[in-house]
């Protein structure tokens, strides 16, 4: 396993540690209904407790939820819990003040867009647009030939940027505001993508994990290349659309290129949409989506990043302990997370899809209150 350096921002699972065990991590919910989340009659008739509001307000008692936002819990195809609140908010680093939250309402997703890249990337593979993962990455960006001639990045693959593994310097450990963040950087520079490529080598292309917002910035450009489209509008007609998604905001930078690593904005319940598509191997109303082989790959763990959990292409897997009558508990998860708060977790042995939107960005345990929901609310609340 690919050693790691540490992200501030790591979703880090506190608790008793599990020995994750391999794919096919997704094998009993293959034949889960595929319809959009809806409403259901009951927390018990959904495979909850009956008393689910009762334990969230204790919940809330015992662990302060701090600028939480939204929760949406997706069970078996349908809505089990969902509670919105009132809070502050910002849309990439502008104020936005106080906002009522609802079913409606936009969100960042911050770093989980980069799931969302991930299975871009599978769709446009599947169709022949995109080159296979295997193929030399600056082979792909021949508007470089100096930085194709160099020695030490001729090694590297378009794998090596869906899993993070460039081994080039990047620091997104730093505040987003401050102009030495590598992504913030990138964003700022004349040619983002020469920015990416031309960083400092610090390790040879495999070898180290080293958390990278323009790994993703690289991929996103790949799937442009390839589909000849935007980002944003490849986007729309290849997921969202099919998803019934009609809505969505997709921020950019000064040059005008969608901000792939972090710029998505999506409601909950959407979101929560793309993460029943998951959980149903790639298939929505009888229609593939997303190939079930890519998936599988995206979550077979390339790099091991912490705490238990490994990397895969832009998904982060892994097992989670939680607390039963019966004693410690742990189940296999594929999450993505972004800064302040934001989750996607999907639990396949439960048919659990959890999503959570928070304002806390750029607090260094911006990862603690998402984490407290699943692990102390909503995965103890299952019935055995």
């Amino acid at each position: 396993m690919i050693k790691t350096v540490s992200r501030r921002d790591i979703f880090k699972l506190a608790g008793t540690a599990l020995i994750a065990t391999q794919m096919p991590l997704f094998a009993q919910a293959a034949s889960l209904t595929t319809k959009p989340p809806a409403a259901s009659d009951s927390a018990a008739a959904s495979g909850f407790a009956p008393d689910l509001d009762a334990r969230f307000e204790a919940f809330c008692t015992a662990t302060p939820l701090g600028n939480v936002h939204s929760v949406v819990v997706v069970h078996q195809g349908n809505i089990a819990f969902e509670r919105y609140f009132s809070g502050i908010d910002e849309t990439r680093g502008q104020s936005a003040g106080e906002v009522v939250f609802g079913p409606d309402t936009q969100h960042d997703l911050r770093s989980v867009t980069k799931s969302l890249v991930s299975l871009l990337y599978g769709i446009a593979l599947a169709d022949k647009r995109v080159p296979p993962v295997n193929t030399p990455l600056l082979s792909q960006f021949p508007e470089y030939p100096d930085l194709a001639r160099d020695p030490q990045r001729a090694g590297l693959t378009i794998a090596n940027a869906l899993t993070m593994t460039l081994g080039m310097q990047w620091n997104e450990q730093l505040s987003y505001r401050d102009p030495a963040n590598s992504e913030s950087a990138m964003d700022a520079a004349a040619d983002r993508f020469r920015y990416v490529l031309e960083r400092p080598v610090v390790a040879a292309p495999g070898e180290v994990w080293i958390y990278s917002g323009g790994a993703v910035a690289l991929v996103g450009r790949l799937i442009e290349k390839g589909t000849g489209q935007a980002l944003e509008d490849y986007a729309r007609t290849a997921l969202f659309e099919p998803l019934g998604i009609d809505k969505f905001s997709w921020a950019k930078g000064t040059d005008g290129e969608a901000i792939a690593a972090s710029g998505l904005r999506l409601t909950p319940r959407e979101l929560a949409r793309v993460g029943q598509l998951v959980l149903a191997r790639g298939q929505w109303n009888g229609r593939t989506i997303v190939p079930a082989a890519w998936l599988d790959a995206s979550f077979t763990p390339a790099a091991a990043v912490r705490d238990g959990q490994s990397y895969g292409y832009f998904w982060r897997v892994g097992q989670i302990a939680y607390p039963t009558k019966g004693g410690i508990r742990g189940e296999h998860y594929v999450m993505g997370f972004g800064n302040g708060g934001q989750l996607l977790a999907i639990v396949p042995a439960r048919e659990l899809v959890v999503v959570v939107t928070a304002g806390n960005y750029n607090d260094p345990k911006d990862w603690q209150m998402p984490d407290d929901v699943l692990r102390h609310f909503v995965l103890p609340s299952l019935k055995a």
